[in-house]
């Protein structure tokens, strides 16, 4: 049976229709959180020694876990966009990124709020100081968490069929 929606102008939109487009944004959000995340861990990967100073910069880990921080975020932050990308364990994977967003967020939140300057080390090992810059951090990882949040929804929904 299909069920039928009423859209503005009269039209109607059965249930199938919905899910096609349903099923298209899940697709490109989880193409672009994935490939975000795959891309970001690209750099660390590479040099960790650059981001462990950048851990650093921080001033917030123990000097004892930069180091094991450096390299094991990187490596999960690949996996879990393989995983959302690939659709194999991508509930898993996402509520890590999410758990990562939202440690990413109260990391930037607290060095905005006692004035620190630092570089986050998202996609690059530049230099991205700044309060401006510290801020659309902040704005782009809720954005993202959002997006995340949405899909958890959505997987949740899924499986509840």
């Amino acid at each position: 049976m299909n069920k039928l929606f009423r859209i503005k102008n009269g039209a109607h939109l059965s249930s199938m229709d919905l899910g096609r487009h349903t099923g298209i944004i899940e697709w490109v959000l989880r193409l672009f959180l994935g490939s975000t995340f795959i891309f970001a861990s690209w750099h660390k990967i590479v040099s960790p020694d650059q981001f462990a100073t950048i851990l650093y910069g921080y001033a917030i880990f123990p000097h004892q876990f930069i180091n094991v921080l450096a390299i094991v975020i990187p490596f999960v932050e690949i996996v879990c966009g393989i995983t959302l990308i690939t659709g194999l364990l991508k509930r898993s994977g996402l509520l890590l990124i999410n758990a990562m967003l939202v440690g990413f967020i109260l990391l930037i939140s607290f060095n905005l709020i006692r004035g620190h300057e630092f570089d986050c080390g998202c996609f690059s090992l530049g230099d991205t100081k700044g309060t401006w810059s510290s801020v659309w951090l902040l704005v782009r990882d809720l954005g993202m968490l959002g997006a995340g949040v949405y899909l958890f929804r959505l997987f949740n929904k899924k499986d509840s069929r």
